[in-house]
């Protein structure tokens, strides 16, 4: 056997023979496109909706709390509506996949961006007169569910709506440049994937928060952009080039 490795060539082949296939779901351009779409959600609802996060809960939790602290009870228990639509939200995405696979028309990632376009040009319709909790309550359901629905590109753990856990590793990758030089260039390209993520995120937030003054209710539909995208290409993927793959289930689940 070790005659096969005697060479760099030879060693870049079996890494290549043996490679993983990673689904169109988990490119990580796709990620990236996902990720754009959650700072964009995020910055939203907390711009436009009520001055709260819909990406994760943990802003949230600390309001509440905050909130309670102060003796303000009914501001506290305001920030249950974002935090149980949340967990609502990862409970369907764990129910509905297995029925969406057994139909083998398409993957239920591809449903749920197809299912956020709607949900989103609904949303950009309601008027700053309606009760924002209907915004917030349908995008964290949203939030929740992409979240829970794509967690692996291409290998490497990713999170498409809050970035924490990306500054997390992007601090684990530095610690493992210095410690470890010879797995320098592996901890170098996973710390810049995490790099673009976060980049990606500001990127959508940025851009709602610059131009909600002008589009106001509709500046939610910036964020149909990357997702149609998203769509286009899964769909795609779905009835063409991975139509034999459709048992396949997407890594980490």
């Amino acid at each position: 056997m070790q005659d096969k490795f005697q060479t760099e060539q030879h060693k870049e082949l079996h890494k290549e023979l043996h490679k993983e296939y990673y689904l169109t779901c988990e490119k990580y351009y796709i990620f990236e496109l996902l990720t754009i779409a959650g700072g964009m959600m995020g910055l939203y609802t907390y711009n436009l909706r009520g001055e709260v996060f819909s990406n994760a809960q943990t802003g949230n939790i600390v309001k509440m709390a905050a909130a309670v602290g102060r003796g303000e009870f009914g501001q506290g228990f305001y920030y249950l509506i974002p935090f149980t639509a949340y967990i609502l939200g990862t409970i369907i995405s764990e129910i509905l996949p297995q029925k969406v696979k057994n139909t083998h028309f398409i993957r239920w990632d591809t449903m749920l961006v197809g299912i956020e376009i709607v949900v989103l040009f609904l949303i950009g319709l309601m008027p700053f007169s309606w009760p924002d909790q209907i915004a917030q309550v349908l995008i964290n359901f949203l939030c929740a569910m992409q979240f829970n629905t794509f967690r692996q590109a291409e290998g490497v753990p990713m999170a498409t709506t809050f970035v924490t856990n990306h500054v997390r590793q992007i601090g684990i990758s530095i610690a493992r440049i210095i410690r470890h030089h010879e797995q320098e260039a592996e901890a170098r390209a996973k710390m810049i994937k995490h790099v673009k993520i976060i980049l990606a995120f500001f990127f959508g937030g940025a851009v709602v928060t610059f131009l909600s003054p002008y589009f106001h209710e509709e500046t939610i539909w910036l964020a149909i952009i990357p997702l149609t995208i998203c769509f286009c290409i899964m769909l795609q993927s779905d009835l063409i080039y991975e139509r034999a793959m459709m048992d396949i289930t997407p890594h980490g689940h």
